[in-house]
């Protein structure tokens, strides 16, 4: 049987120009990776919206699976920016293989 380890699996939806920011911190606390993908609509509770380059509007994902500490400090760096930028971060529980990749 292959062994797996339990990490967090974290996305954070924010506006394309923010991403950098979001990454930085992911950085700062030690998380080796993530990985950006783009966004092409989605609704809310604004309603519904579509990708607008042209107005900036534009959404994307950031995808990290991190150890619980690194996670928690994740989600502390980034709770200042969760209601100023309306970013979206959300987390939970994953099994993975080669955990200490993570």
């Amino acid at each position: 049987m292959i062994e797996t380890v339990i990490r967090k699996r974290i996305e954070i939806l924010a506006d394309t120009p923010l991403v950098k920011r979001v990454t930085q911190e992911i950085d700062k606390v030690g998380i080796t990776g993530w990985t950006v993908l783009p966004v092409q609509s989605g609704s809310g509770r604004d309603g519904p919206w579509r990708d607008e380059r042209v107005t900036g509007s534009d959404k994307s994902l950031v995808l990290t699976i991190a150890p619980e500490s690194k996670a928690q400090a994740l989600a502390e760096a980034l709770v200042p920016n969760l209601g100023n930028y309306g970013l979206l971060l959300t987390m939970w529980d994953v099994e993975v293989i080669r955990g200490e990749r993570f």
